[in-house]
């Protein structure tokens, strides 16, 4: 009895022992995961369901374990100077801050809507409301996007500045709504008049418009800032070099109908991120941004 005992224990453990050595194809199973930040878009929830597919897509194409992180713009510092994260996904507002103050490498930038790689931010007012240009704008309400936001604060407060118009003094009242889904809610803020004006990103206003939320006929659109670069994928200074290439040329390589498992579900990885690709990012791209920013007195170039 005490024979056969040993040989199933013997037998169970050299199978064990095979499962070991031959179930796991990856050389670099045993590493840590790689972790990757994403900003919150919306929500929390919706902003998991949006980007777990390019993190498991990251997984199967590097042979690394991708470990999606969830924050908030203004959190992103941090987790870069305490080396929680490896990787991020960002805007380019915090993009720029991430490089200026940490060296951070960007590589690559989001493909969506109308501009491509690039974004606008918009000034509306409510059609009928007789606020058609800057000037108008003069003693109304006004209600921004989240004050880190490029498309929905940035570039339409540096777009007043331009135009000889201090939102400090010239406007009656701004505000920045709370919450969830704040351009969203920058949009039925003037639309149910709340707000006399908005600052909207066009993405937002085109979406809302194509999901028959809204028409083009229901606002005026005051001014439109230039187009700048919009989110952008970047890493940690230290990360290594050959997996920050091998990074970008996945993302920039990715397709419209490439597909990823996640939790047994076949998902298109670009569709879920609301994007059309990537683009190779360029640093003078980002120099319309560093201005805006100097402009409005914003972070990284805050003076007081």
């Amino acid at each position: 009895m005490k024979k056969i005992t040993y040989f199933i224990l013997c037998a169970v453990l050299f199978s064990l022992s095979a499962c070991k050595g031959g179930g796991d194809t990856s050389a670099t199973s045993n590493e840590k995961p790689i972790r990757i930040g994403f900003m919150i878009c919306d929500s929390f929830e919706l902003s998991k369901e949006r980007f777990a597919p390019y993190a498991a897509y990251l997984s199967e194409k590097t042979g690394r374990k991708f470990e999606m992180i969830l924050a908030n713009t203004f959190e992103f510092e941090d987790l870069i100077k305490e080396q929680k994260i490896d990787f991020f996904h960002v805007n380019s507002i915090v993009a720029i801050i991430l490089k200026e103050r940490f060296n951070a490498e960007l590589l690559a930038v989001d493909i969506r809507g109308r501009n491509g790689y690039k974004a606008t931010g918009t000034i509306i007012s409510k059609k009928g409301s007789g606020i058609k240009t800057i000037e108008d704008m003069r003693g109304k309400s006004m209600v921004f996007g989240p004050a880190l936001a490029p498309f929905g604060y940035m570039s339409q407060y540096s777009l007043l500045l331009q135009n000889n118009f201090d939102p400090e003094t010239d406007l009656s009242y701004y505000a920045i709504p709370s919450g969830a889904a704040k351009h969203d809610k920058v949009l039925y803020g003037v639309y149910y008049g709340q707000f006399d004006l908005g600052a909207a990103p066009r993405i937002d206003l085109d979406r809302m418009v194509d999901e028959n939320i809204f028409n083009m006929e229901d606002f005026n659109i005051i001014a439109e800032s230039e187009a700048m670069p919009y989110c952008t994928i970047g890493a940690r200074s230290d990360v290594d070099p050959a997996l920050m290439e091998q990074v970008r040329e996945i993302s920039l390589n990715l397709k419209k109908d490439e597909t990823v498992l996640v939790d047994n579900e076949v998902l298109r990885v670009l569709d879920r991120m609301l994007l059309d690709g990537f683009a190779p990012f360029m640093d003078s791209e980002y120099d319309i941004i560093r201005d805006n920013l100097k402009r409005s007195n914003m972070a990284p170039y805050r003076k007081f």
